[in-house]
Order: C-alpha cells, then sequence, then structure tokens
C-alpha cells in the first residue's frame, strides 16, 4: 500500500520561509511523478507544482512561480517544497500527491492516485 506523510508546515510571518517535505514508501517513488496541492478554508483544492519521474520537469502555477520550488530526491524516497516569500494568501493545508498514470504535465487533481493527509501552513501578516 502507497503511503505518502508530508510534514514541515507550521505558522511563520509574512515574508518566511518554510520547507514541506512527503516521504512515500509501500511503492516504487522513482516510478511516480509528483505534485503539492493545497487547500485553504471554502476554497477547492488548487495545483501548485509537479515534478517528473526523475526530477527533470518540473511545473509551477502562475501564483507561487519565482517563490516555490519542487524538488525530489529519489536514494530518499522523499519530494520537496521550498516555500519562500511567504503571503497570507499562501495560508492552506498542503498536501503532496503521486501518480503512476502516463500524463505529461499533470496539473488536476483527478491526474493523481495517492495523496498524503496533508500539513497545516499559516502565515501572518
Amino acid at each position: 500500500q502507497v503511503q505518502l506523510v508530508e510534514s514541515g508546515g507550521g505558522l511563520v510571518q509574512a515574508g518566511g520561509s518554510l520547507r514541506l517535505s512527503c516521504v512515500v514508501s509501500g511503492g516504487t517513488f522513482s516510478s511516480y511523478a509528483m505534485g503539492w496541492f493545497r487547500q485553504a478554508p471554502g476554497k477547492e483544492r488548487e495545483f501548485l507544482a509537479n515534478i517528473s519521474r526523475r526530477g527533470m520537469n518540473t511545473y509551477y502555477v502562475d501564483s507561487v512561480k519565482g517563490r516555490f520550488t519542487i524538488s525530489r530526491d529519489n536514494a530518499k524516497n522523499t519530494l520537496y517544497l521550498q516555500m519562500d516569500s511567504l503571503k497570507p494568501e499562501d495560508t492552506a493545508v498542503y498536501y503532496c500527491a503521486a501518480t503512476d498514470r502516463l500524463i505529461w504535465t499533470p496539473t488536476k487533481a483527478g491526474d493523481y492516485v495517492y495523496w498524503g493527509q496533508g500539513t497545516q501552513v499559516t502565515i501572518s501578516s
């Protein structure tokens, strides 16, 4: 059974940084394209970024481009999201997701098969 466990969330001031991690177990991490999503209260789950199986290709939504960096370490079965210049509107629960489907650039929640439980990120003004 594939499991994804996020960590690294917390409370930081606007302008600060956080690094989220997502450890994947029970599957072959290098066979999954990975993504990060977030969901704020009362809003739909929002795609943020994805990364290809070997980490050669990444894609970001415009709202986080230049501030967030997605990366992965296949030797450690771990996905990362470095978040800089954080804003109060970045407050949300952040989720990592994995897919073994052959989708060129998976950006929709339905493109992903496996999900973590989420980690809360709160940015104070």
